[in-house]
């Protein structure tokens, strides 16, 4: 049900989707879908939580990888999966983290980039040894925004991703990180 959910956000958008459709695209009764999910929200927020494990998993890949020597090549990963998603994960482009439908759909307390920020941030924390702090969350938090909004204008101006949109926002997050962010190794050099 959530890969028919996905194929037809992207061809209906979130506003013409409904449980109606689903089941038809799924190819199961009705009573299906509401023996699973109450309404569209809940599918949707079934299909974002799929995708933000399938981003996590992805950059949990690339970060196992011996090519990331910095933790800046680890904010590019991070970049470069958000626009991979965009072009191959079906809904994604529509849906992102769930934005579309609630600014809180990933957690009650806090808004999605949010959670991508904390999330990001573990991971670079484990991956390069970055002091975990509220202030890299906060940095973060500040980069996520802006690539997201970034990375949208790129694909309104292109299908795929106009490149020159897309080249400024890494270059963008990662001066604005180099400037806020320092790692151990970092802190080490400058002493």
């Amino acid at each position: 049900m959530l890969d028919a959910c996905a194929e037809l956000v992207d061809e209906v958008g979130y506003e013409g989707l409904t449980t109606t459709l689903l089941a038809e695209r799924a190819e199961v009764a009705i009573g299906s879908v509401y023996q699973f999910f109450p309404d569209k929200r809940a599918i949707v927020q079934a299909l974002t939580l799929r995708t933000m494990e399938s981003y996590l998993q992805r950059l949990d890949e690339r970060f196992a990888s011996d090519d990331l020597t910095h933790w800046w090549d680890g904010v590019d990963a991070g970049i470069d999966e958000y626009i991979t998603m965009h072009r191959t994960v079906p809904g994604f482009r529509t849906l992102h983290f769930g934005d579309v439908v609630d600014l809180h759909l990933l957690d009650e307390q806090r808004d999605n980039n949010g959670v991508i920020a904390d999330q990001l941030a573990r991971v670079l924390t484990e991956r390069f040894g970055l002091t975990d702090v509220p202030e890299l969350r906060f940095h973060l938090e500040i980069a996520v925004e802006v690539a997201d909004a970034l990375i949208k204008l790129a694909f309104r101006r292109r299908p795929e991703g106009d490149e020159r949109v897309l080249a400024e926002a890494k270059a963008l997050i990662r001066e604005y990180l180099h400037q806020q962010v320092e790692s151990p190794v970092d802190a080490a050099r400058s002493s």
